[in-house]
This record gives structure tokens, C-alpha cells and sequence, in this order.
């Protein structure tokens, strides 16, 4: 791919680039998607440092689907409601009809979305969504009701700055690993990953796609709307800060470096008045902060499992092999374990019928292994004769301590203590984004900022239909930061994003 080379950073040129898409350091986790099978005022930079002035940066889970999508309707792509298309959705197509040759970008978004409903709770994720796959929620193939213009008049320069190749974490999955998506789910617009697939002669596996194709399919996708020029790969960002604007000058300074072949690394320093994060979720595990949690038995992702059972050191005669969690990390350790015939005690701290767990925004017939696992959560709460032996679930129930004897000591919803022998312990109950790179790690700009910042819980604050922080202005943020968790659903911040910065450009002075 003809990607921007690192060099182009420091081309000087005296017209401010707007848009930086970029992607800070450490690393972050792809949206939950795979689901495995078993097996202050800035300096000068430093030294030989690129210095570039900038509109607008948008730090992305650099060029993963948020930031693709959002380079894609920067680069002039502008959607616009078919000639002739009827939505199913009749006020929606009532709306659609009320503008007719008005890109959806230039028109009121608060009010399109009103009255949609779905399985996001962003109001542009279900319009833009709906636009896209009309009825793909009842099971329908109908064509989106959009056609895409290039209009290169209307494009807002910018960068993009990813660790990856286009993709993002993508490229770092194992390959055959399956989403949980759907197939069609995975696309972005323009483009049907089905379509692709076809051409490419692939095929979906019970609807589903292979990390190693989502990944081919997203560079491919950069390559084939012309948007290479714009990716910059090995880029990390290491410190983002913003001061008060003076006479009219940057707002933003976002430095870090671009490691070369030769892993060599060439610091960068940009400006800008506008940020955008979209760096997706990071591979910093939630923690329980408990008395005996540093153990060494302790672990946070099922590898640590797959690799005690390869190892022989957890075994079906082992002490059981205590999840804590209720999410889909867990209930795939669940699968795995109960696969491998290992005993497991599954403890978590909702009711099994609580209507926030996620097995119930999953269709029966698409996952019908997950709503296994919901079933033998709620089946399977005290030991008795059952078709799943050797598992055990405890709703309901908090984990105190774990002790170096490897005891882990709980409390029911009675207050009553328990005391369970176990072999290993995984304790898979989400992640946090690191957002070190921001002054305070980001915690001022979460919807609570006394809580530590949650994609799930406690996401950036920002407004629903422009997704600018409402914590400071000209900051973005889109995907799992603003509690999109979905690549269906996060083209919907770069919907608002981009015709939020597309306004803003307007309004600039000739």
C-alpha cells in the first residue's frame, strides 16, 4: 500500500493541515468483536523533532474502523438518500423526504435520529445504521437507502497516525479467529463486506468473518477509496495537551514519534484546534483491588487458561478454575474450560435475570452458545445433578480475598461467607482505556469524573450529536471511549465528528 512515508511529517507547509488521525501509545484492544474458539503550554519538541501546524487532530484508535471512517468522510465522500429510496422506517422516511438532495452531513442530526431505536444508545449510531442496513435487525438484506458522492471541494486534509497497518488491532488478532459480529456488521460504507468476500472468493462462516479477512478488508478498504496518502503506520502518540487560545493559534499539541524500519525512532511534534480520540479500548484490565489479587495464580485473559491446560497444570481432576465476570471474556473462558472438561466456579455480582447482561442484547439464534452460557448461569447455582457437570455459578455473589493457599473467600447477597478451593483464577471483568498520554489520564473528562474512565460504565462525556467532550472544547471522542463498542455502531460518531468539523470549516473566515 502506498501509504504517507514518515517524512511527509515534517513537509512545513505553510497551509495548516486540518485533521490528524492518530493512535496514542500503548496498546488497545479491538472492539469486542473476535470471539475465539478453544485451542500545559508545549515547547519546542525535541531534537530533529517534525514540527507540523494543524486545524484540527484526531488522535483514533489511529487507523482502526473509527478512524477509517471518519478519514473516508473527510476525504470529500459525501452520503446522500437515493433517488427514489424508501426507508421501511416510516417518520425516518418522512424526514429523509423533507430534504431531498441535502447530504445527511449538512442536515440536522438531533432531529433525524429522534424516535429510532435499537441496540445502541447513540442516536446517530441507529440513523447512520439504519441508513446503511435498513432491516438488518429483522433479518432483511435490503440495500441501504444512501449513495455516496466524492466531492473533493469538500475535503478536509488530514492524517492519519497508526501504530498498525490500516486496520488497527486488527492485523494483531489471530487470523481465524471469528467475530461475534455478523459479517455485514463489519463493513464500512461503500463497501459490503459480502461483496468483498465474493469477489475475493471467500466465504462467511455461518454469517461470520475471519479476523485475518476483516483485516485484509479494512486496508484494502483505505487502498481502494483512495485514502492512503493519508495513513501514516508505526506512528505513536505519547502526550497530548491544550492550553487557551492565543490570537487565533493552535489549541492542541500532540508529540510522539514514528518508529522506522530500522526501529529506529523519529519524534514528531503537531498543532491543531481540534482533537478527536478514537483509540478504541486498551489492554488494561479491569482489577478487582482485593487482598491477595497480585498472586501469581491470578490472571486476566484466557490465555493464561489455554496455556495452564496445555501445560498440564490445570487439568479435570485440577480444584476448579474460578471466572469472575458476566460478560462475553468470561463466558468464552466458560466455553473453553467446560470444552476441555475443567471444572469451573463462575462468580459474578449481577442477578443471572439482571436485563444489563449482555447475553440479552444478543439474538438466540446468532448466539445460541452464549445464551448456553446464560442458561448454565442460571441453571446451575448450587450443585445438584445437571447436564453441566463441573460448573458451578454464583450470582450474586462478591469475591473478598484470595489467599496464597489458594482459597478464594466470597460473600453472598446475605452476607453470608463462602470458601472455595480453586486451581487458577481469572478475573475478566473488562478494561479500561489507557489515556495516559492526556493531562490526568483523561479522568476530567469522563460522565463521572470521580470514577475511574469505563468504555462501559463511565465513557468520555460527550455531546450525542457532534461527539465533542463537553468537558473542553475541540476535543473528540469516538468508538469504545464514547461507549460505542461495536464497528457497526461506531460509524455513527464519525457521522456526527465529521459533520461537526465539516461545520466547523465552514464557518472559517476566506
Amino acid at each position: 500500500m502506498n501509504n504517507r512515508s514518515q517524512d511527509d511529517l515534517g513537509t512545513g507547509s505553510s497551509e495548516p493541515l486540518r485533521v490528524v488521525i492518530i493512535e496514542p501509545r500503548g496498546h488497545w484492544a479491538a472492539q469486542r468483536e473476535p470471539r475465539r474458539r478453544c485451542g500545559g503550554r508545549p515547547g519546542p519538541g525535541p531534537p530533529g523533532s517534525l514540527r507540523l501546524s494543524l486545524e484540527h487532530v484526531v488522535p483514533a484508535s489511529g487507523n482502526g474502523p473509527s478512524g477509517i471512517c471518519l478519514s473516508y468522510l473527510l476525504s470529500g465522500y459525501t452520503p446522500y438518500v437515493k433517488p427514489g429510496a424508501v426507508h421501511p422506517h416510516p417518520l425516518l422516511r418522512r424526514k429523509l423526504a423533507e430534504a431531498p438532495g441535502v447530504s445527511i452531513l449538512d442536515q440536522d442530526l438531533d432531529y433525524l435520529s429522534e424516535g429510532l431505536e435499537g441496540r445502541s444508545q447513540s442516536p446517530v449510531a441507529l440513523l447512520f445504521d439504519a441508513l446503511l442496513r435498513p432491516d438488518t435487525d429483522f433479518g432483511g438484506n435490503m440495500e441501504s437507502v444512501l449513495t455516496w458522492k466524492r466531492q473533493k471541494e469538500r475535503a478536509v486534509p488530514h492524517v492519519v497516525l497508526g501504530r498498525n497497518l490500516p486496520g488497527g488491532a486488527w492485523h494483531s488478532i489471530e487470523g481465524s479467529m471469528v467475530t461475534l459480529s455478523q459479517g455485514q456488521w463489519m463493513g464500512l460504507p461503500d463497501l459490503q463486506v459480502k461483496e468483498w468476500m465474493r469477489r475475493k472468493r471467500r466465504g462467511l462462516r455461518n454469517s461470520r468473518a475471519t479476523a485475518g479477512d476483516i483485516a485484509h478488508y479494512y486496508r484494502e478498504y483505505v487502498a481502494k477509496k483512495g485514502l492512503s496518502h493519508s495513513f501514516v503506520s508505526g506512528a505513536t502518540v505519547t502526550a497530548v495537551e491544550w492550553g487557551t487560545p492565543e490570537s487565533g493559534g493552535p489549541l492542541f499539541h500532540v508529540s510522539g514519534f514514528v518508529t522506522r524500519e530500522a526501529q529506529s525512532r523519529q519524534p514528531f511534534s503537531l498543532c491543531a484546534r481540534n482533537v478527536v480520540l478514537a483509540t478504541g479500548t486498551s489492554d488494561s484490565p479491569a482489577r478487582l483491588g482485593i487482598p491477595g489479587e497480585a498472586l501469581p495464580f491470578v490472571h486476566y485473559e484466557l490465555a493464561a487458561l489455554e496455556a495452564a491446560v496445555r501445560a498440564g497444570t490445570v487439568t479435570p481432576a485440577s480444584d476448579p478454575v474460578l471466572i469472575v465476570g458476566a460478560g462475553l471474556s468470561a463466558a468464552d473462558a466458560v466455553l473453553y474450560a467446560h470444552h476441555c472438561s475443567v471444572p469451573v466456579i463462575h462468580a459474578f455480582r449481577r442477578p443471572v435475570d439482571d436485563p444489563g447482561l449482555v447475553f440479552n442484547q444478543l439474538p438466540r439464534m446468532l448466539y445460541p452458545e452464549y445464551h448456553k452460557v446464560h442458561q448454565m448461569m442460571r441453571e446451575q447455582s448450587a450443585p445438584s445433578p445437571s447436564p453441566y457437570a463441573g460448573y458451578r455459578s454464583l450470582p450474586e455473589h462478591q469475591l473478598l480475598l484470595l489467599k496464597a493457599d489458594r482459597q478464594a473467600v466470597f460473600q453472598d447477597r446475605d452476607g453470608l461467607q463462602k470458601v472455595f478451593g480453586v486451581s487458577l483464577v481469572l478475573v475478566l471483568i473488562g478494561s479500561h482505556p489507557d489515556l495516559s498520554f492526556l493531562p490526568g489520564a483523561g479522568a476530567d473528562l469522563a460522565v463521572d469524573p470521580g470514577q475511574p474512565l469505563s468504555a462501559k460504565r463511565n465513557p468520555i462525556d460527550v455531546d450525542p450529536f457532534t461527539y465533542q467532550s463537553t468537558h473542553q472544547e475541540g476535543l473528540y471522542a469516538l468508538g469504545p471511549l464514547a461507549g460505542d463498542n461495536f464497528v457497526r455502531f461506531v460509524q455513527g460518531g464519525a457521522l456526527a465528528a465529521a459533520s461537526s468539523l465539516l461545520r466547523k470549516e465552514a464557518r472559517k473566515p476566506p
